[in-house]
């Protein structure tokens, strides 16, 4: 019996809080462990005490910090040696990365001998950062270039930023763990009275558009009193959203916190309506397909992300302008003032959410893998040194760096 390839899964983002990164990770995890692959995942350590059991590797260190309206990751390994003796020990023979930091994956990759994947899960593309400072992409591009075998963009316009670059590409979606996130799941009995409940699901930062969602409710409990908004999640604009919230005596907002496992099924089971208010940066959005494959019509801002994965003269009438509240406010009365139709919707999107089924997504990964592994000789022959790459990049004009 032919021995299958050791996989290494490695993160940019900490562990320690909820993510769209993270549950993509865990499923590809549960999918390849189902298929006997033996892995590993590596993420950096935030916190002093960090335990995620024996599959789970702290590498370096992360420090949140802000990023294109929200909340992102520094990584850093201190010590390089850690890094050279993990991948001794282990031995994997694919690294595959999920979104990339330097310094931290760059230290990685740079001692890596296997074949390296890189996942790209964020549309940086609209970055004010990266365009006020292009040298950060340009160096990206070239670590790609450089040492990377294939790439994998959770939605085209992950893609956009590596259309020049010479790996392998291809689309592989973000899935969903469909036992998990189903409508049988039992509701929470102190939401379930018979108002219409609107779930938020998300960090609570400027790009998650919460407080959009927040104004959009003000204006419907005008028309409709048996209405509730209930919120998961954390960040740091969740004081000025409690703040709204209370200066304008709004009744019926649940500020629940962040939640996990079957405990956030729940509320998705719990409630009538799924709405997702980001207003750009997404490009996909995992937290839809959740709604969805517990059958609940999803109401959004149309950004990128989102409309790539809301198709359709169904979907597009629920997809508000962005930053528009009183858009929002429209889309979501269509479905508060229809239960006929919620029902309808709710159906189509757990059949929609069956095609994203981690079973599927592994499956698109694992032959991704296999192509990359029949390239990787030519690769080879197109690599140039770590040393020959930052030449080119501290002899780069300005200039170049704008085009």
């Amino acid at each position: 019996m032919k021995k299958l390839p050791k996989i290494g899964l490695i993160s940019l983002h900490s562990f320690l809080r909820p993510g769209g990164v993270k549950s993509h990770i865990l499923g590809l995890r549960k999918e390849f462990k189902r298929r006997r692959y033996r892995l590993k995942i590596i993420v950096p350590r935030r916190a002093i005490e960090e335990n995620y059991g024996k599959e789970v590797i702290l590498l370096g260190t992360s420090f949140s910090l802000p990023f294109g309206g929200g909340r992102s990751d520094f990584a850093m390994n201190f010590n390089p040696l850690a890094i050279e003796n993990t991948l001794r020990e282990e031995k994997f023979d694919i690294l595959h990365f999920h979104n990339f930091s330097f310094p931290s994956s760059f230290q990685i990759l740079e001692r890596s001998q296997a074949l390296n994947i890189l996942t790209f899960h964020s549309d940086i593309g609209r970055s004010e950062f990266l365009k006020e400072f292009p040298i950060f992409l340009y160096i990206l591009k070239k670590i790609v270039q450089w040492k990377i075998d294939g790439i994998i963009g959770v939605s085209p316009i992950a893609l956009n930023v590596f259309k020049k670059c010479s790996p392998l590409k291809t689309v592989i979606p973000n899935g969903v763990d469909l036992e998990k996130f189903n409508p049988r799941v039992p509701k929470i009995k102190k939401f379930s009275d018979g108002k219409i409940n609107i779930l938020f699901v998300g960090r609570i930062e400027e790009r998650k558009g919460l407080i959009y969602l927040i104004k959009a409710y003000q204006i419907l409990t005008k028309k409709f009193p048996n209405l509730r908004l209930i919120i998961i999640g954390d960040g740091e604009l969740k004081a000025d959203c409690q703040s709204f919230v209370k200066n304008h005596d709004l009744k019926e907002v649940y500020f629940e916190g962040e939640k996990t496992g079957k405990n956030l099924v729940s509320y998705f089971t719990t409630s009538d309506i799924f709405c997702a208010p980001s207003i750009y940066g997404e490009s996909f959005g995992i937290v839809l397909l959740e709604g969805m494959a517990c059958k609940l019509p999803v109401v959004a801002f149309a950004n990128r992300g989102y409309k790539a994965l809301l198709k359709g003269k169904r979907n597009e009438k629920f997809l508000a302008r962005p930053r528009s509240y009183k858009d929002l406010a429209k889309k979501l009365e269509i479905l508060i003032k229809n239960k006929n139709l919620r029902e309808e919707i709710g159906r189509w999107g757990r059949k929609e959410a069956k095609k994203y089924s981690w079973s599927k997504v592994a499956d698109q990964v694992l032959d991704f893998y296999q192509i990359c592994q029949k390239n990787k000789q030519k690769r080879l022959k197109e690599s140039f040194s770590v040393e020959e790459m930052f030449e080119e990049v501290a002899n780069k004009d300005i200039l170049d760096w704008l085009r």
